[in-house]
C-alpha cells in the first residue's frame, strides 16, 4: 500500500531543505487582474495546464500537443497524460527538449498508466506525488520551482474522474489537505489539469477555494469561448492560483494578439495561426485530443534589478544566411561598456566571437560558420556581468551548398487517399542536386489554391525528400521528412489536378497535371517513371513496384 505522499528526487542539481509543516488555509481572493505594467524588475511568469495527449495511446508521440507547447512558449506546465513513445528516460528527455527547450527540467509520477508531471524553465528543487486514493492510475503530482524573486512557485498537476461530481469532491477534499499540510503560505501556489469539471461552480472547486481564487474572469479563446473540453461547452480544465500570485496577473501577449483573462489555447479558432507556428489549425481537433490548453500570464518580482540592458537586432530568429559569408550582428544598449558576443549552432553548445568589445558600437563583423544549422542563435552580454544579456528570440538557420547546386522537383503525388481521410493525401518533394535547398517561403498548390508554405528555416537536403500531407492525422508512423500542409489541407481532386511548387520569389520551380487515370485509384499515388528522375513522366506507382505508394521513400520501399 502506498504511503499517503512522498518525496521524490528533483531533476534540478540540488534539493531543497525541509519543507514540511502545517500551515492555515490561504484565504481566497478576488482581486482584480493587474491592468498595468509591473516594475521594471518583474519576470514574466507563463503557467499552462495541458492535457493534449491525441491519438489513442494517451500519449504524445502523434506530435499535436508538441507543436501547440511549441507555439505557447510556456514556462511552467502542469501536464497529463504524460506519456512518450516507450516513456523510457531518453524518450521523455527527448519529449521535453523538443517541446521546450534543453534548459527545461521536468518531474514525471512514478507507476502510472496516465501520469500527471510537471514541467519548467526554472529549476524544480523538490519534487513527488500526493495519493489520490479514488483513482488508481494516476496521483497529485507536485513540483517547488525556483522562480526569480524572494518566493519559490508549488505547482500540483491534477487529473480528476469523470466518474460523479462528488468524487471529484472527495478528491479535491484529500488534495486541499496536502496542500495545507506540506506548502508553505509565504510562497506561490498553482493548481492547474484536467478537473473534468461540468461546471464552475462545482463542488472541488468550491473546496480548492479554500487555498486558490475561483472567481472569475476566466481565460478565453479568440472567440470568447472559456470552455476547454473538444466539443467546447464544458470547462473541464483549470489554471488556478493562490492570493500571493493573483495579483501579478496579466494580459497573455502572443505576436499582436493580446488576451486579457488568459487564453483557451483552440488552434481551430486561433488566427492568426501563425502567431504559434509550428501548431496547425487542426492540431486541437486530431483524433483522441479532448481537451484544449489553458494559459495564464503573470509578472511576478523577480531578482535584483540589472544595472544596465542589452538587445540583440540581428540575428533575431528566421534569418537564412549562408555558410561562410560576411554578416553583421546588431544589438542595441544602455549602461553598459563592453558586451561579449557568442553564437550556438545547436542551442546549447555557445562559442564566443569576441569576449570583450565596445557595447556602444552596436555592431560586430562575423563570418557565419562553414557548418549548416536550423538551430543557430547569438547571444551578447554585458562582458562584466553575464545577469545583462540578450539572445535571438528564435532560431536562425545556416546553409551550406559545398560549391554545387540543388535541384528540386515533385517525385510522388497521391490525389485519391486510401480510404476516406483526406489528411493521407500527399506531395514530395526530392531534391537530386548536389547541395541542400532552403525551401523557406516556397509554396505547394493545387489548380486552385496554395496550399502550404514551408516554414523559414526549412532546409531540403541533397538527395533527400520531404514530404507534404494532407493533415497531421494521415502521416504514416515512421514517415521521414513530412510536414502538414499549413493550410490545413491539401484538397487534390480524385479527377484529376495540377500540382505546382514555386519558390520564395514566386517563381515556378516544378509543376505537374494528373489526369483522372492517375487520380482514380483509391490509395495508390503518381509516381515518376523513372523514380527520382525530374523528366519522368508520372505513372500508377503499382507499375514500379508491389506498394501503392512510398512517401518518404523510393518507390522500391528503400530509403532516400
Amino acid at each position: 500500500m502506498k504511503t499517503p505522499w512522498r518525496w521524490v528526487g528533483a531533476l534540478s542539481l540540488w534539493l531543497a531543505a525541509a519543507c514540511g509543516g502545517s500551515t492555515a488555509p490561504e484565504a481566497t481572493t478576488s482581486e482584480p487582474l493587474a491592468t498595468a505594467e509591473a516594475p521594471l524588475t518583474s519576470v514574466r511568469l507563463r503557467l499552462m495546464a495541458a492535457n493534449l495527449s491525441s491519438g489513442t495511446g494517451q500519449n504524445y508521440d502523434p506530435g499535436h500537443g508538441i507543436r501547440i507547447f511549441q507555439g505557447t512558449q510556456p514556462d511552467v506546465v502542469m501536464i497529463q497524460e504524460f506519456n512518450y513513445l516507450s516513456n523510457s528516460a531518453a524518450d521523455l528527455r527527448s519529449f521535453v527538449d523538443t517541446a521546450f527547450g534543453t534548459g527545461f527540467s521536468y518531474y514525471r509520477e512514478g507507476g502510472a498508466q496516465i501520469p500527471n508531471g510537471i514541467i519548467s524553465r526554472w529549476p524544480i528543487i523538490a519534487s513527488g506525488e500526493w495519493d489520490d486514493t479514488s483513482v488508481s492510475n494516476r496521483d497529485f503530482a507536485w513540483a517547488r520551482i525556483d522562480v526569480p524573486g524572494p518566493k519559490d512557485l508549488w505547482v500540483v498537476s491534477v487529473h480528476l474522474l469523470t466518474t460523479s461530481s462528488s468524487i471529484r469532491n472527495t478528491e479535491a477534499t484529500n488534495l486541499l489537505s496536502f496542500i495545507q499540510a506540506n506548502v508553505p503560505a509565504g510562497d506561490y501556489l498553482a493548481i492547474g489539469g484536467d478537473f473534468n469539471t461540468g461546471s464552475r461552480t462545482e463542488g472541488c472547486l468550491n473546496t480548492l477555494s479554500a487555498v486558490v481564487n475561483t472567481a472569475s474572469p476566466y481565460p478565453a479563446d479568440r472567440n470568447g469561448n472559456s470552455n476547454t473540453n473538444a466539443g467546447r461547452n464544458s470547462p473541464y480544465d483549470h489554471v488556478l492560483v493562490d492570493s500571493d500570485l493573483r495579483p501579478y496577473q496579466t494580459a497573455v501577449v502572443i505576436g499582436g494578439s493580446s488576451f486579457a483573462n488568459g487564453l483557451v489555447a483552440d488552434t481551430r479558432v486561433y488566427s492568426p495561426i501563425s502567431e504559434i507556428s509550428p501548431a496547425l489549425a487542426a492540431d486541437s481537433g486530431a483524433s483522441g485530443m479532448q481537451h484544449m490548453g489553458i494559459i495564464k500570464d503573470f509578472l511576478i518580482p523577480g531578482d535584483s534589478v540589472p544595472s544596465g540592458s542589452v538587445t540583440v537586432g540581428s540575428p533575431n530568429g528566421g534569418e537564412s544566411w549562408a555558410a561562410s559569408s560576411a554578416q553583421t550582428i546588431t544589438w542595441t544598449s544602455t549602461s553598459v561598456t563592453n558586451v561579449k558576443v557568442e553564437y550556438t549552432l545547436d542551442g546549447s553548445t555557445w562559442t564566443t566571437l569576441v569576449a570583450s568589445t565596445p557595447a556602444s558600437a552596436g555592431s560586430y563583423a562575423w563570418t557565419v560558420p562553414a557548418t549548416a544549422s536550423t538551430s543557430a542563435l547569438v547571444r551578447v552580454s554585458d562582458a562584466s556581468d553575464a545577469t545583462v544579456t540578450d539572445t535571438s528570440n528564435a532560431a536562425f538557420t545556416i546553409t551550406t551548398s559545398s560549391g554545387g547546386t540543388g535541384k528540386v522537383f515533385i517525385n510522388e503525388v497521391l490525389l485519391n487517399e486510401a480510404g476516406s481521410d483526406v489528411n493521407g493525401e500527399f506531395v514530395e518533394l526530392v531534391n537530386t542536386g548536389s547541395a541542400a535547398v532552403d525551401l523557406s517561403g516556397w509554396t505547394v498548390s493545387d489548380a486552385t489554391n496554395v496550399r502550404h508554405t514551408f516554414v523559414s528555416g526549412t532546409s531540403l537536403a541533397a538527395g533527400k525528400a520531404v514530404v507534404v500531407f494532407g493533415g497531421a492525422s494521415g502521416i504514416p508512423a515512421g514517415t521521414v521528412g513530412a510536414v502538414a500542409a499549413s493550410s490545413g489541407a491539401l484538397g487534390l481532386s480524385n479527377s484529376g489536378d495540377t500540382v505546382t511548387v514555386k519558390n520564395a520569389s514566386g517563381t515556378v520551380v516544378d509543376s505537374a497535371t494528373f489526369a483522372s487515370g492517375l487520380a482514380g485509384t483509391d490509395g495508390v499515388s503518381a509516381n515518376r517513371s523513372p523514380d527520382v528522375s525530374a523528366t519522368g513522366t508520372f505513372v500508377l506507382h503499382t507499375s514500379l513496384s508491389s506498394l501503392s505508394s512510398s512517401p518518404g521513400l523510393r518507390a522500391s520501399g528503400a530509403a532516400f
